[in-house]
């Protein structure tokens, strides 16, 4: 999950070697335990016996106040994150949820690598349950075993006999007990549990996993306590705003800035690779005295086309042969010999990440090193490219990791671009903290999209209407290309992200080719909340959808047939299907589809009832949802991420695009990039699979099916096909 850049363009870069290196000199590794290096493990015993706390692992402290306080590796973006971690701890530990408290974890990839991820501290990908989960629970139980060591210690009796519930510490045979505060300073003293020591609960003895109505622990939120980057006030802290080039690919030329400098509250100008920032005392100063540059740029490389061209390239690709993603069988002659071909082309916009939370960073920069502030969701990376760019070492870059509003994937940015234009801009005021913020404009036109994608589809189907060819060719730009980890996630000139959910089609079909062509553009590109399944979902489940409608057989019931060998993936639709009551007529008015997608490792299928409204727009009525995710954390967690997942899918299936006039990107704000509003939202219910499975994805498994869902179901009303996004009546 890492982004394509113009090296060129867009500052500092990172190449493979660089990512090698570092690993070499930190010392990076594969952390897979709760434990420290033996010196690190020392500091702590120290520090733990000096200010009384128990802190026998990197994950957990518990103070003499009673405070079980869990340390959190990855960003809460309003995921759960900080809930479902620190349950896994709480459950383990049998600590009472109300002494649990959540504090993010510095900058430090030995202690709290991403395990999914190897050498890399970072959230993404749906990873933080699924990489966590024993991790958390292990160090949940060391403290626990700790814990019950003093206690047996202290009351000369066998740690057999000593219990805990909800917080507190009992000896079964008689009255004492002692909170975990109580027993913190002489459980600090005692031996720490090797790994093979440790033993995790059985799943049948839980009673904070798999409960409802935890309260949330990313706690301030409700009443606007809770502190993002732009909450952020350092003594002295400066403001900036920046002017980026109006095309991709320009280059500044010249700039008068003698106007912008004799404004009130301003206080430097500064040129940065990519841009020109406004320096003042404050936002608006700094807002208003930017619309004063006057600035030339060179735009003789500058991209210009528009997005109708675009597509128009792209559907002259898509006539020729791509790289081969996938070969299973003879497509070509399936297809001769299938007593029907159906073909059908499918195009996707760019779209935009559109965070509540704009990009914003708080840097300060000083002779010791460099210090942030923001959202921060790959803590590696940003460490690495911020060091590069100052020429220091990693560990001289300490990151303060806030709340964000908000990311979809767009802080996840390995070349860190608005953290280093923040980085850059402080440099030039040696021990001032700088507030970089760009404005809801600069966020919708300063690049880093989903990219625009071209599919084209054929399929065959035999005398019973059922498929035994099925060919797939995507066009559009790859994420990963041209970055430092292309030769780590591309394959043969493969980009997994620009063809998943294509080259893994589950359906039983005897011969599938998949090809893509990686269309070369000056436009920054970056994965969105479930990559490459915000388009391939969409083509694949639209054109079995199709297949099943020539066919004259039941969508469901051509889907289950086809899934046979995909146990996981029939249970969710069947789920689905039934719950929404699919073989009974909709409502008047309505029609009804389904769709479906494996990602993340989770299996996800939907059922949307739509409708028109007397002014011709589509209406969603209502998605009923099953989402199987193996072990629900916390089932409210699952549901609220499954209703914001939908609700977010529906922005690109109903309006959202991102379109380039002359290349200038039209949108700029709401207004233009328009995103779903609360009175749009429809009614939704969501599902969960009981599973014993460890736990996979839930922050993005939602989004795929909903757009197709919605396009079968308005196919199923209107008997018109759709083939692009957003969605429009003829």
């Amino acid at each position: 999950m890492f982004a394509r850049i113009d090296q060129s363009k867009r500052g500092q870069d990172m190449t493979r070697r660089d990512v090698l290196k570092l690993i070499s000199a930190t010392g990076m590794g594969l952390t897979l335990g709760v434990y420290l290096p033996v010196s690190s493990a020392a500091a702590m015993d120290s520090a733990m016996k000096a200010n009384g706390s128990l802190e026998p692992n990197a994950f957990v402290r518990i103070t003499p106040d009673n405070r079980v306080t869990v340390i959190i590796k990855h960003l809460e973006m309003g995921q759960g994150t900080f809930t479902g971690l620190a349950t896994l701890v709480a459950e383990e530990l049998d600590a009472d949820w109300s002494q649990i408290v959540a504090e993010p974890a510095p900058a430090d990839v030995k202690r709290y690598n991403n395990l999914l991820w190897g050498p890399m501290q970072g959230t993404g990908g749906s990873t933080a349950i699924a990489n966590a989960y024993e991790q958390m629970r292990k160090a949940g139980a060391a403290a626990k075993m700790m814990l019950v060591a003093a206690a047996a210690k202290q009351w000369a009796v066998d740690t057999g006999q000593i219990a805990i519930h909800q917080g507190v510490v009992h000896h079964k045979a008689s009255d004492k007990q002692a909170t975990f505060g109580q027993l913190a300073a002489l459980a600090a003293a005692m031996p720490m549990p090797q790994p093979e020591e440790i033993t995790l609960k059985d799943p049948k003895d839980f009673k904070l996993i798999g409960k409802q109505s935890l309260p949330r622990k990313d706690v301030g939120k409700e009443d606007g306590s809770a502190i993002f980057t732009q909450d952020i006030q350092l003594p002295g802290m400066l403001t900036a705003v920046i002017t980026h080039p109006p095309r991709f690919g320009a280059k500044l030329k010249t700039v008068d800035a003698s106007q912008t400098l004799a404004e009130q509250g301003v206080v430097d100008v500064v040129t940065i690779p990519d841009g020109i920032a406004v320096v003042a005392e404050d936002f608006w100063s700094a807002q208003s005295a930017r619309k004063k540059l006057n600035i030339e740029w060179d735009e003789s490389q500058a991209f210009n086309k528009s997005s109708k061209e675009l597509q128009a390239d792209y559907m002259e690709l898509a006539k020729k042969p791509g790289l081969v993603a996938r070969q299973d069988g003879d497509t070509g002659a399936a297809l001769e010999k299938a007593s029907q071909v159906l073909e059908s082309h499918y195009s996707f916009p760019f779209l935009a990440h559109a965070a509540m939370e704009p990009m914003n960073c708080v840097a300060k920069v000083t002779q010791e090193g460099c210090e942030i502030w923001n959202g921060e969701q790959l803590q590696t990376p940003d460490q690495t490219n911020i060091a590069q760019a100052l020429g220091i070492k990693p560990e001289q870059v300490k990151i303060n990791m806030l709340y964000a509003g908000g990311s979809f994937g767009r802080r996840a940015n390995p070349m860190s671009d608005y953290v280093i234009e923040a980085v850059l801009i402080a440099k030039t005021r040696p021990g001032t903290p700088v507030k970089l913020v760009w404005t809801r404009e600069e966020d919708t036109q300063g690049g880093y999209y989903r990219p625009m994608y071209y599919h084209k589809l054929r399929a065959g189907l035999d005398m019973d209407g059922n498929p035994v060819a099925w060919e797939q060719r995507i066009v559009g730009q790859s994420i990963l290309k041209n970055t430092p980890f292309e030769g780590f996630l591309v394959k043969d000139g493969i980009d997994a992200t620009s063809v998943e959910g294509a080259s893994t089609l589950p359906y039983s079909i005897p011969n599938i080719h998949v090809d893509v062509h990686n269309v070369e553009l000056p436009v920054p590109v970056l994965w969105l909340r479930s990559v490459g399944h915000t388009h391939t979902a969409f083509s694949t489940e639209v054109f079995i959808d199709e297949l099943a409608r020539t066919a004259k057989q039941d969508p469901v019931a051509y889907r289950m047939r086809l899934l046979k060998g995909h146990p996981r993936l029939q249970g969710v639709l069947k789920l689905a299907a039934e719950k929404a009551g699919w073989g009974s007529p909709p409502p008047k008015g309505r029609g009804r589809g389904v769709a479906l997608q494996e990602s993340f490792s989770s299996f996800a299928a939907q059922v949307a009832e739509v409708s028109i409204t007397e002014d011709k727009e589509i209406k969603v009525e209502r998605v009923v949802c099953a989402i199987d995710c193996g072990l629900a954390i916390n089932p409210d967690i699952i549901k609220a991420q499954m209703e914001g997942s939908i609700a977010f899918g529906l922005g690109p299936a109903l309006m959202s695009a991102i379109t380039f006039k002359q290349g200038k990107v039209v949108e700029n704000n709401f207004d233009g990039y328009e995103v779903l509003t609360m009175d749009k939202m429809p009614e939704v219910e969501v599902h969960i699979v009981p599973s014993s499975a460890p736990p996979t994805g839930v922050g993005e498994p939602g989004v795929p099916p909903i757009a197709p869902a919605v396009a079968n179901a308005l196919s199923a009303l209107t008997g018109q096909r759709f083939h692009q996004l957003p969605l429009k009546l003829s």
